[in-house]
């Protein structure tokens, strides 16, 4: 339990950090505005189109009286609408790294910087990491259907299919939420996706603490934007835990008044801030 209560704990610091550099808070969350703007209108549109779909994929059920065709056919539009909506939840956090790749791993990088002044850096071209990005997070999307497909079926089973199998889609999706966000810290240090899932499962609660709040606020109109770059800097403390590297503060140096605050403002051992001045 004490992991779990750790994961909540790295959310909220993610978001404190934030909100102590509010100038990168702003520019972060232009990425997730812009993911989030065509996310809803595809929802929207999905939403509208859902009976339809359902009624073209069960023509055997037309003939079913009443009230037996609407609760079958309410019945799947909820779980394919859900279905969609777990899907988007971690899609949507995919495309808006991929999206804002730059700013989000100078963030990353500036949460490094202020523990210990050391951010690792991958050493590859731009065009390289998001090649590396998009082929890692369509793995995870893969993945992520799959589970989607099995909990879809699974919320046939009387009783279970409406409480057990919803909070175990939450989880999923906290799960798969975190290894998105730990990515772009983990990335920079060349860890590969396989090694990342098996840290992730080595500390299934850590991992939950973070990932299903998380995802309860991105249900949560409008808050997917606003968490989004605390949400980046939690995550990279979570990925130092996972690898033993310490997420407080070091002790302030002699002289080394810049990082010793804990702002990353000064010139630190990788040259000037990649955000600028604040």
């Amino acid at each position: 339990m004490r992991d779990l209560a750790t994961g909540v704990g790295y959310l909220i610091k993610g978001q404190r950090w934030m909100a102590q550099h509010p100038r990168s808070w702003g520019f972060g969350m232009v990425p997730a505005l812009i993911t989030l703007v065509g996310y809803v209108a595809a929802l929207i549109a999905l939403g509208l189109w859902t009976d339809d779909a359902i009624s073209w994929l069960t023509p055997f059920a037309d003939d079913w009286g009443t009230p037996w065709l609407g609760l079958f056919r309410g019945a799947l539009a909820v779980l394919f609408f859900g279905g969609c909506l777990l899907l988007a939840l971690i899609t949507f956090t995919a495309v808006t790294l991929l999206v804002g790749q730059p700013f989000y791993e100078s963030l990353s990088e500036r949460v490094d910087l202020s523990l210990d002044g050391h951010a690792p850096e991958s050493g590859l071209p731009l065009w390289r990491e998001l090649l590396i990005a998009l082929r890692e997070s369509t793995t995870v999307v893969i993945r992520v259907v799959l589970w989607g497909t099995l909990l879809f079926v699974a919320g046939f089973l009387p009783v279970i299919g409406q409480t057990a199998i919803p909070a175990i889609g939450f989880c999923i999706a906290g799960f798969f939420l975190t290894e998105e966000l730990t990515a772009v810290a983990l990335q920079r240090r060349r860890v590969p996706l396989a090694e990342r899932l098996r840290l992730l499962r080595s500390r299934k609660l850590l991992v939950l603490g973070f990932g299903v709040p998380l995802t309860l606020l991105f249900l949560v109109p409008l808050a997917a934007v606003v968490v989004m770059p605390g949400a980046v800097a939690g995550a990279t403390l979570l990925a130092r835990d996972l690898l033993g590297e310490p997420t407080s503060q070091d002790p302030p140096a002699s002289g080394d008044t810049a990082l010793g605050t804990g702002i990353p403002g000064g010139p630190g051992p990788h040259g000037p801030d990649p955000m600028g001045p604040r």
